[in-house]
């Protein structure tokens, strides 16, 4: 009898272990206020960050996120555009981390920054649901960058040198050929997956980039993240956060990835819409200083993980307005990445494309992934660039003599190989072996 009662009791126990906790009754908060982007609601307990559902008189739930508070009102930031809201909507906070369904489904596929399709297919089927919000590696377990990874772009493979797991910036005012340089890389590449990201750029640029810049053959093994500029500011920021949870799942499978994010500058203003809209002061050009401690917290996300296969190589747009070098996130970025490729729009005027300005750009890995021949000689082609830009005006004017300096005379006779060497087409794909011959052949 006593063999049975303790049986009945262990089943009894277990039985009540599987069965989940049901909350006795649900607090609903109602809405006081809305201020611009903001809104503000009492009546439930909420945590900053915590997502929670808005009622609205069209019968349909609105997500949000608490991006502050102020004494008793907490204050929320809806995700979506919407209508229908009125003081006393009810408001239902929603418990947990976000989630998101990941899969090799994703290979091919346009989502929003909530991860639902935009190509008007089936929806996601993942195989694993991972939290949005994931976890930082230590950077002492974090493998060091060690081997090339071939872009399929000549003055990037030969000049500019990139290692896996490297974050590079691609510094660029507007019109000057960034999307198409994303492009070649995306097809060209040898990455085993790629996670373009679209961030605040014009809607119609998605479709474009989509059907021209990266074509069939680049979509074939990439994930697309569009949050056009029309998106409200909260669902950019999510949209960022999701490139690199995709491109961190990938590469925990042991994938090397290519993650291309256009752009860093759209991230940082939407934080800013944010931050402003909930009082925080502007500090440097209008920037709050939230600002600058989220771009290294993102960006700190790509990178090499704790083994020693799958790694995440990250290049990063940054819009220079005016071609200000100066600006404060152009400068903010180039202190927290590991090297930055500028392109130059007098060199877009002249035909020069991709208009990478070697004499600007720099790669901080590059010593650590190629070999001392190679990086002499990009040394010498750097070296030699750079003298006859410096002498050009003076050649046009007739006041070049040859024969007097052997050096500028080898940068003069080279200067067209040198920039033939640096120009590619849209939709050609140079190897690392090919690069690598040809600037053997240059020097």
């Amino acid at each position: 009898m006593r063999d049975l009662f303790q049986e009945l009791n262990a089943r009894l126990s277990s039985a009540v272990d599987q069965v989940p906790e049901v909350p006795v009754a649900r607090t609903w908060g109602r809405l006081t206020r809305m201020a611009g982007l903001t809104l503000e609601a009492v009546g439930c307990r909420l945590c900053t960050g915590q997502r929670c559902l808005i009622e609205t008189d069209h019968g349909t739930l609105v997500e949000a996120e608490v991006v502050g508070f102020d004494r008793q009102a907490s204050v929320l930031m809806p995700i979506r555009h919407t209508t229908g809201l009125r003081p006393g909507s009810r408001v239902l906070p929603l418990h947990g981390d976000s989630k998101i369904d990941v899969g090799y489904s994703m290979l091919g596929r346009v989502l929003n920054g909530l991860g639902e399709p935009l190509d008007g297919l089936n929806p996601i089927s993942g195989e694993q649901r991972i939290s949005l919000q994931g976890e930082t590696i230590n950077p002492l377990q974090r493998l060091p960058i060690s081997s090339q990874l071939d872009v399929g772009v000549r003055a990037i493979n030969g000049m500019l040198s990139v290692g896996k797991g490297q974050r590079m910036g691609l510094f660029a005012g507007s019109g000057v050929g960034k999307s198409v340089l994303l492009g070649m890389m995306t097809r060209n590449t040898t990455a085993e997956i790629t996670v373009v990201g679209l961030i605040g750029e014009r809607g119609r640029e998605v479709r474009e980039f989509i059907e021209h810049s990266l074509g069939p053959e680049g979509m074939k093994n990439a994930v697309v993240i569009a949050s056009p500029a029309d998106d409200p500011p909260l669902m950019r920021l999510r949209a960022s956060v999701l490139c690199h949870r995709i491109a961190e799942f990938f590469r925990d499978q042991g994938h090397d990835v290519l993650l291309l994010m256009d752009s860093l500058t759209r991230y940082a203003q939407a934080q800013r819409e944010i931050a402003l809209a909930v009082g925080e002061p502007p500090a440097t050009k209008g920037y709050p200083p939230s600002v600058f401690s989220l771009l290294p917290q993102l960006v700190e996300r790509a990178g090499n993980g704790a083994t020693e296969r799958g790694s995440i190589t990250a290049f990063y747009t940054v819009l220079s307005e005016g071609d200000d070098q100066q600006d404060p996130i152009a400068d903010a970025a180039r202190a927290i990445l590991d090297g930055h490729i500028v392109l130059n729009r007098e060199l877009a005027e002249q035909g020069h494309y991709p208009a990478i300005d070697i004499e600007q750009s720099i790669s901080r890995a590059m010593p650590q992934v190629v070999s001392q021949e190679q990086l002499k000689q990009a040394q010498l082609i750097k070296q030699r660039y750079a003298r006859y830009r410096q002498i050009q005006d003076l050649i046009a004017l007739g006041g070049y003599q040859p024969g007097q300096d052997h050096n500028l005379d080898l940068a003069v006779q080279q200067y067209p190989a040198v920039c033939q060497f640096l120009q590619q087409g849209m939709h050609e794909s140079v190897t690392l072996a090919e690069t690598q011959a040809a600037m053997a052949q240059l020097v």
